[in-house]
């Protein structure tokens, strides 16, 4: 059974993004992917029902998504609010989604409060971010699934390739 991806919808072209547009990754990895049937879709702030386009959010304090997750940090809009609570029922959507389908890897945007994997930005909305997982990247790799950036898919490629060649 080929290996199963969940991927953030806008890497998939999906205009999900908080400012309606989307940033797909064009590699041709994910034309077959596709083609296999392999790939599972996933924008874990719409599943949470936020809007699109929807204000600027980013992990608050220099904190990462793992510290949301364990309730010491908030995830807030450039205005202020709080929507902490719907971050973490993103990566709960996200994770349960991921178990449903049988995804024992994502494939996710960097950057992002929700999905950055590798760097998420320190919560002062002036361009500066810092190394870190996303509130729906710390829960999935918490539990077990394999998280890869969008700069990391031929990596994901290299171990997916060694996991499925005949010995």
């Amino acid at each position: 059974m080929p290996e199963k991806i969940l991927v953030s919808a806008c890497l998939m072209g999906h205009a999900v993004r908080y400012d309606g547009q989307s940033k797909p990754l064009i590699h041709p990895a994910i034309d077959r992917w596709r083609a296999e049937g392999r790939l599972v879709t996933i924008c874990p702030e719409m599943s949470a029902g936020m809007p699109v386009p929807r204000p600027p959010a980013e992990i608050a304090a220099g904190a990462v998504g793992k510290d949301v997750l364990a309730g010491n940090a908030k995830v807030l809009e450039i205005n202020g609010r709080d929507i902490t609570e719907g971050f973490v029922r993103a990566a709960k959507n996200a994770l349960s989604l991921a178990r449903e389908t049988g995804c024992r890897f994502a494939l996710l945007i960097d950057g992002s409060p929700s999905c950055g994997s590798g760097f998420v930005y320190d919560g002062s909305f002036t361009g500066m971010r810092h190394a870190g997982q996303g509130v729906t990247a710390a829960l999935l790799a918490g539990n077990g699934i394999e998280v890869y950036s969008d700069r990391q898919i031929e990596a994901l490629l290299a171990r997916i390739e060694a996991l499925e060649s005949p010995e």
